[in-house]
């Protein structure tokens, strides 16, 4: 029996799926090149292209996920804001790791093999890396031990406190209350002394220190002082056991001195320079209020009262001038705000600062409220 012939071989397909295929049949030699042929490891361009392209998706996989979860934490009340960054960041160190080692799959590089390299990385280490492989290590101890969250309100020294912003993987961003960022290496937050005010509770105390003239009546100090704290709406309570205090702490040489202790409440107890700057703007009005005056120096009052004049008037009788030029030149020299200028001046510029900073975190994309004017 006769074989039937072979059937004739199938014509080249025409179209966009044919110039595709020859296309790539052109581009194949090219990306199989081999660039590095050493120890058996080799190294082509399309190895390379194909671990750039995974290390890209890697990261934006990583940045998509992380944006979902910032999106889930938005719509969702109640959720431990410190707690989703800590996932967010530990997905983002995850999906980068994997990359990595698709990268390396892909590049042609067996992971068994990459010993080699991870010996050099050691001695690396051991050199010029060993502050950011510190670095790093300090971040994942900070985000697993909780000891420092983002939203933290911390200090580390006298000159330096702030809000947490960020946990990087070499170090911390640290917003002050004057908007000014401060990036610290993490490892100085795990080898370091850091003051954290909002660790266990958002409620904190100040002290704030006044003094007043001898012989003032320590009552009406009080007074004058716990009506001070009350006028101040950043005070906790004005009852109960964290209401304001009044302690007689030291007789110095030209004052009693008094402190102030007050509990803040949340919104406060981030910016304790302000806050001490509007409670003492507010001691001055009560104590005057009340008559209570204000400490200065007694060798200088006891000299310009000693013939029981004052000011310009005293100096000029010292002097040897007429009591009524002298009175003249006292009065001429004492001139009173108008009305209007003091009800403007009289603003708590300290409190109407925090007062801003709180609208704004409350209502970021709102515009800001004019301060408002004691009168």
């Amino acid at each position: 029996m006769k074989a039937a012939p072979p059937a004739p071989a199938a014509a080249p397909a025409d179209g966009n799926g044919g110039m595709v295929e020859r296309g790539w049949a052109g581009l194949q030699p090219l990306l199989e090149q081999p660039l590095v042929a050493i120890s058996g490891l080799r190294l082509t361009l399309g190895g390379l292209l194909f671990a750039l392209l995974a290390l890209l998706a890697a990261w934006l996989l990583s940045a998509l996920l992380r944006r979902a979860i910032g999106r889930w934490g938005e719509r969702h009340e109640g959720v431990n804001a410190a707690a989703l960054y800590t996932v967010s960041r530990l997905v983002h160190y995850v999906l980068l790791v994997v990359g990595f080692l698709v990268a390396l799959d892909l590049a042609g590089i067996p992971v068994t093999k990459f010993a080699i390299f991870a010996g050099a990385i050691g001695v690396g280490l051991g050199f010029g890396l060993q502050a950011i492989f510190s670095n790093f290590i300090s971040g994942l101890i900070l985000l697993f031990d909780r000891s420092l969250k983002v939203g933290d309100f911390v200090q580390l020294d006298d000159n330096l406190r702030g809000t947490v912003r960020a946990i990087n993987i070499r170090a911390t961003l640290i917003t002050t209350n004057d908007n000014i960022d401060v990036i610290v290496p993490n490892s100085e937050f795990v080898s370091g002394r850091v003051v954290n005010w909002t660790h266990g509770s958002i409620h904190r105390r100040i002290r704030v220190r006044f003094g007043v003239a001898y012989g003032a009546d320590k009552e009406l100090v009080k007074k004058a002082a716990l009506e001070a704290a009350a006028a101040v709406p950043f005070t906790l309570s004005t009852e109960g056991e964290r209401r304001p205090q009044v302690w007689l702490v030291n007789f110095g040489d030209n004052a009693v001195e008094f402190i102030l202790a007050v509990w803040l409440n949340e919104a406060a107890a981030r910016r304790n320079a302000a806050i001490e700057a509007a409670y003492l703007w507010e001691l001055d009005t009560a104590l005057k209020r009340h008559g209570v005056e204000i400490p200065f120096p007694q060798r200088d009052l006891h000299l310009r009262s000693l013939l029981g004049l004052h000011g310009e008037a005293a100096l000029a009788a010292l002097r040897g001038e007429a009591p009524a030029t002298a009175a003249a030149q006292d009065g001429a020299g004492a001139a009173d705000l108008p009305r209007h200028e003091r009800a403007v001046l009289a603003s708590n510029d300290a409190q109407q600062d925090v007062e801003r900073e709180i609208a704004e975190q409350a209502a970021p994309d709102a515009p800001a409220a004019p301060p408002t004017t004691k009168s």
